[in-house]
């Protein structure tokens, strides 16, 4: 996934109305502004006066400009662009942030079998969704075989204690923007967490988190885009109370190289854009972090392995494929089931 991937988690039916003209309805404030190479939505529900209301926009606002400032690979001094272009297998030292996002990404590699690796920076690049753009044509066997063979997140060595992550390939190199917008959205949530609110709503790129109420003291509505071309749509309504909402599909970041489209959604075992029928994958889970990794993980290993994977995980997942005639199809997991079902 790309720093400009719109993800297909729609917030609606959030209630807003600004302030209330109700004395027992909680106001309602939004925020809104551009993070990330895509945009961010706040909501909050509480009592705040003008002053908490700007240190609020303030912290949020620093929150997401830090974790951009970390982690994009689209800024020429980030972290994540200077590891890159450290060729040597030396330590090198990272802020705390950073160093906890390898660890989730690390934990979630194992737990996937390599179907979520952010060590896939190289074939990102190659395959043209990294900053360099679109390249002129599709890259060669023997391109992709050495650039797979620069893949792998055992060759990264994270030392906690001193804040370092090292190469064991000099030439490694990371993309983290397929957790980076959940880490986001997870420091945000837990910045207003420690708010007196009544509830908030935070997205960012289309990946949600939810804790307590709207407006109306009732369970935050979100959507599940419809994963086809053209205008948004919903596919599915969901209540979600307490938790995030992650989404990874094929239907809005490719592009057409003569007949072939090509995916942006690559296999870190292949080094090559998947091509299996699965049309999107939908995760809900404790944090966005987590559900960001998982739903790209889904959307990597397809409608099958990937449905058997959150069965084998107890994943509440939403898999959404696509038959040849361009009809849809979806499978849900019992967890999925059993928790949209509580609201």
């Amino acid at each position: 996934m790309t720093p400009l991937q719109l993800f297909s988690v729609l917030a609606i039916g959030s209630n807003l109305v600004g302030c209330s003209q109700v004395d027992d309805v909680p106001e309602s404030h939004l925020f809104r502004g551009a993070t990330m190479g895509t945009t961010f939505s706040v909501q909050v529900v509480g009592r705040l006066d003008e002053v908490r209301l700007a240190k609020l926009k303030s912290g949020i606002e620093r929150s997401l400009m830090q974790v951009d400032a970390a982690m994009s690979t689209y800024r020429e001094d980030s972290e994540v662009t200077l590891f890159n272009r450290w060729r040597t297998t030396d330590p090198f030292s990272v802020t705390r942030d950073t160093l906890m996002v390898f660890q989730v990404a690390v934990e979630m590699s194992e737990l996937t079998g390599g179907a979520f690796d952010v060590t896939i920076g190289g074939l990102v690049d190659a395959w043209g969704f990294g900053p360099s753009g679109k390249p002129p044509g599709i890259p060669t066997k023997n391109d992709l075989d050495r650039l797979v063979g620069q893949v792998g997140y055992r060759k990264l060595e994270i030392d906690p204690s001193a804040l370092t992550i090292r190469k064991l390939d000099p030439l490694l190199s990371v993309d983290l923007s397929a957790i980076a917008k959940g880490f986001a959205v997870d420091r945000v949530s837990d910045l207003l967490q420690a708010e007196d609110l009544v509830g908030h709503l935070v997205e960012v790129g289309g990946e949600v988190r939810t804790f307590g109420y709207n407006g109306r003291h009732t369970p935050w509505r979100v959507g599940i885009e419809r994963p086809s071309p053209g205008f948004p749509s919903v596919y599915r309504r969901l209540a979600l109370i307490d938790h995030a909402l992650a989404t990874s599909g094929d239907y809005r970041n490719y592009y057409e190289i003569g007949d072939t489209r090509i995916s942006h959604t690559i296999d870190p075992r292949t080094g090559r854009p998947v091509t299996h029928s699965l049309a999107s994958a939908s995760v809900i889970a404790p944090t966005c972090i987590q559900a960001d990794a998982m739903a790209t993980a889904l959307a990597v290993l397809g409608p099958k392995e990937g449905y058997a994977l959150a069965v084998e995980h107890a994943w509440a997942a939403l898999l959404v494929g696509r038959y040849d005639d361009g009809t849809l199809f979806d499978r849900e997991t019992t967890a999925f089931k059993e928790l949209t079902a509580l609201h």
